[in-house]
């Protein structure tokens, strides 16, 4: 059984602040620090540039992809890091896209992040093939999954509901008709388990700077299903992807299986800080901390409303269909969240009107739950949100 005494010994939390935001970013990890000191004084001060061999720089995209598979239920050799999640996006779709040559609808839905819509939309601009990308309900998706549709784009856990959907199914079903999944795991991974070996994913996605704690800004992966892999030409043919990069070659050759996904150079003091991070996972059971985090939504749900009527749940009410987030409703949710966060309680918001709450029992508990409830509770009663300053809207919600 995981301790999570210990695994919250793990994390730097600021004196005073209840924390509920890590499906956005993630709490430092206390080895965090001494690792980037290391990385900073005795690699990249010491070794120079030789520091690429010597230190591991270039193979550590792999090495460390290696951990995060363990995670998403991946073999060896099938993630790699590097890039933003967007870029990783791009690449997976235009990749499947190309393998779907008398195919031209791409599947998602209106509970996909934007950047992963966005992307969509950019990559069939530039094909100019005619392609569309058909967007439908959530509970519409597998529906719409028929023979016409080239690649189901999703993500597993819907970012502002925590809408969960069932990629076992849904990947079942598009396998049966044909079509190419692709899943992004943003609010998925180091959050609940998930096996893209054995639902039969052929691409996955993700972040690592929300439940992997890899800091702003951290390196994004992807997975590609290893019947692909050798056959996969990426759009975005970068020469780190080249299957000899140094030998500085006029044409592209892509690289062996996973590794012709890497497109630049990799950022090496951010995949540090995720090496780091991920020894979280030596002493936490990725079961254990689903179980603790549905038993810690279910006591939030049930605290806020009992206190706070006016809130409505935007969540899925069974947790089986919800992932490590919660998220309530109210038309002032942006004010109430600047009210909270102002008494220390820290989620976020997104728009229209969502007060998101991350649930994230490697470093929260049932005080925090508590806590939580009980300031919600004072500001809705007290209308303290109802002031300007809380009405203020900053660059980043």
């Amino acid at each position: 059984m995981t301790d999570f005494a210990a695994t919250r010994a793990f994390f730097h939390l600021p004196e005073g602040i209840t924390y509920l935001d890590g499906n956005s970013l993630g709490p430092l990890p206390k080895s965090v620090p001494a690792r980037l000191e290391e990385m900073l004084r005795a690699e990249w001060g010491e070794m120079l540039i030789t520091g690429w061999n010597a230190a591991g720089w270039m193979a550590a995209p792999a090495r460390i992809g290696d951990r995060i598979a363990h995670l998403i239920g991946a073999a060896p050799g099938t993630v790699v890091l590097g890039d933003t999640l967007s870029i990783k996006v791009y690449q997976a779709l235009a990749a499947a896209v190309k393998m779907q040559p008398g195919r031209r609808v791409i599947l998602s839905d209106s509970g996909n992040f934007p950047s992963d819509l966005y992307m969509a939309e950019g990559l069939i601009g530039a094909l100019g093939a005619g392609h569309e990308l058909r967007i439908v309900a959530p509970q519409e998706v597998s529906a719409a999954i028929t023979d016409e549709i080239a690649v189901l784009m999703l993500t597993e856990v819907d970012y502002r509901t925590g809408r969960r959907h069932d990629m076992a199914a849904l990947s079942a079903k598009a396998r049966a008709a044909g079509v190419l999944t692709i899943w992004d795991l943003a609010h998925s991974a180091g959050a609940l388990p998930v096996d893209v070996a054995g639902v039969g994913a052929d691409f996955a996605v993700g972040c690592t700077y929300k439940y992997l704690n890899s800091g702003p800004g951290g390196p994004a992966f992807i997975y590609v299903a290893p019947e692909h892999a050798e056959r996969v030409r990426p759009a975005l043919s970068g020469w780190l992807g080249h299957a000899a990069p140094f030998a500085f070659e006029e044409r592209y050759r892509p690289g062996t299986g996973i590794e012709r996904m890497r497109v630049g150079t990799p950022p090496v003091m951010q995949i540090a800080a995720l090496d780091a991070a991920l020894e979280v996972w030596g002493i936490a059971d990725i079961h254990d901390v689903r179980a603790r985090s549905v038993a810690l939504s279910e006591r939030f749900i049930a605290g806020v409303e009992a206190r706070c009527p006016d809130l409505t749940l935007g969540s899925p009410r069974d947790a089986a269909h919800r992932g490590s987030q919660v998220a309530f409703r109210h038309p002032e949710g942006y004010a109430i969240m600047q009210a909270l966060i102002a008494r220390g309680v820290i989620g976020d918001f997104r728009a229209p009107d969502t007060l998101r709450f991350g649930i994230t029992p490697l470093y929260i508990g049932e005080a925090e739950i508590d806590r939580a409830v009980e300031a919600l509770d004072e500001v809705l009663a007290t209308r303290a949100w109802d002031m300007a300053e809380y009405k203020i809207r900053a660059r980043v919600t």
